[in-house]
């Protein structure tokens, strides 16, 4: 059974930086990622990062954001730097069973910036 086991959320002033992780256990991951849901909005994509590391970011996160994962402990991470308050959102932790189309999603940790 897929887990994920997400941290690193809360309240950081504008510039401020944070560091999410997400820690999953029960299979073999090909993809992980993080999305974000700001309320009203629909839920996307903030960065993805396969197995061999190759990484994928939306044009928001360009340039602040940098992911990477740990293969061996099977956790993603999400350094944020240099935060906005649009960055405010809930945080979701993605990850797709290698091999397969299933996937899971985390319970997500919420990220306000605010002053």
């Amino acid at each position: 059974q897929v887990q994920l086991v997400e941290s690193g959320g809360g309240l950081v002033q504008p510039g401020g930086s944070l560091r999410l992780s997400c820690a999953a256990s029960g299979n073999i991951f090909s993809y992980m990622g993080w999305y974000r849901q700001a309320p009203g909005l629909q839920r996307e994509l903030v960065a993805t990062i396969t197995s061999a590391g190759s990484t994928n970011y939306a044009s928001s996160a360009k340039g602040r954001f940098t992911i990477s994962r740990d293969n061996a402990k099977n956790t993603v991470y999400l350094q944020m730097n240099n935060l906005k308050p649009e960055d405010t959102a809930v945080y979701y932790c993605n990850v797709v069973v290698q091999g397969s189309i299933r996937q899971y999603w985390g319970q997500g940790t919420q990220v306000t910036v605010s002053s």
